[in-house]
């Protein structure tokens, strides 16, 4: 497979940067929120389409300037049009919205969300399709779709919401369109944790994940991905090769000899 480099990677319509094995995207319209636009969410898409190929970026950090991580799809460059346009363009539209998802899931780099003030929408579908949150004490997330009259079910959120904060409470948000306060957001499981500086936790487990066996990580990524459509016997038997592969790499090689030498392993990736 053919490798590429995003650290020289020149963003449109956010802002990106790779720092030691870790990539920091910044939705950067703070004077609206932080909307997302056509161009944004296929800049997205693709971004999350090419790190599956990146060897320079080993985890994924998305936050939003100025207090608040995303507002959702901007109701004039966005909203209006939607309202102007036939179904085959409405097709092609949400399609590239849950390809944007598809992309995230699919990535082997676990993707971090930094979620501080408002994060609404597609904002919310965001942080919800990301692998690890960490919310600041303001922080609500608001799956907004009912209060404009579409359904609940936008980017997956009827598959993957029930699966971290379960049916009921991702019901009750589908419905209402109710904002989840940071307090409950850690208390159903939607926050890893809550912090002044969601950045701090967020920076200090990307770290933590980028110097860690990172093959290792790609494959539980993997596993977390694949087997919510498997039975039990089959996610054993999935994990069964998956681990087995793992132990074929030197990182594998290398924590045992750390091990045996009592020392820490530096792992490569490989």
């Amino acid at each position: 497979m053919k490798t590429i480099t995003l650290a020289d990677y020149e963003s449109q319509h956010f802002l990106w940067k790779v720092d030691s094995g870790v990539g920091l995207i910044t939705l950067n319209r703070p004077d609206r929120k932080n909307p997302l636009t056509f161009e944004s969410y296929a800049e997205l898409r693709d971004l999350f389409h090419r790190l599956r190929d990146a060897s320079d970026v080993d985890a994924v950090i998305i936050n939003g300037a100025g207090g608040n991580f995303c507002s959702g799809g901007d109701v004039h460059e966005i909203i209006g049009p939607l309202t102007d346009m036939k179904m085959k363009q409405l097709l092609a539209f949400t399609r590239m919205t849950g390809d944007l998802v598809k992309n995230m899931r699919s990535c082997p780099q676990p993707i971090i969300s930094a979620i501080e003030g408002i994060c609404a929408g597609a904002g919310a579908i965001i942080a919800m399709s990301s692998d690890l949150r960490y919310g600041s004490p303001d922080a609500k997330v608001s799956f907004l779709f009912n209060r404009v009259g579409l359904a609940g079910c936008d980017m997956g959120a009827c598959a993957i919401l029930p699966r971290i904060i379960g049916q009921g409470r991702a019901s009750q948000l589908l419905y209402s369109g109710q904002p989840l306060t940071a307090i409950d957001g850690e208390r159903w499981g939607f926050f890893n944790a809550i912090n002044d500086h969601p950045m701090v936790p967020a920076q200090i487990m990307a770290k933590q994940i980028s110097t860690g066996p990172t093959f290792a990580n790609g494959i539980t990524k993997t596993q977390l991905q694949q087997e919510w459509n498997m039975s039990v016997d089959q996610a054993i038997e999935a994990e069964a090769q998956a681990q087995a592969i793992c132990m074929q790499t030197e990182d594998f090689r290398r924590a045992y000899n750390a091990f045996v030498n009592k020392s820490s392993p530096v792992f490569e990736g490989n």
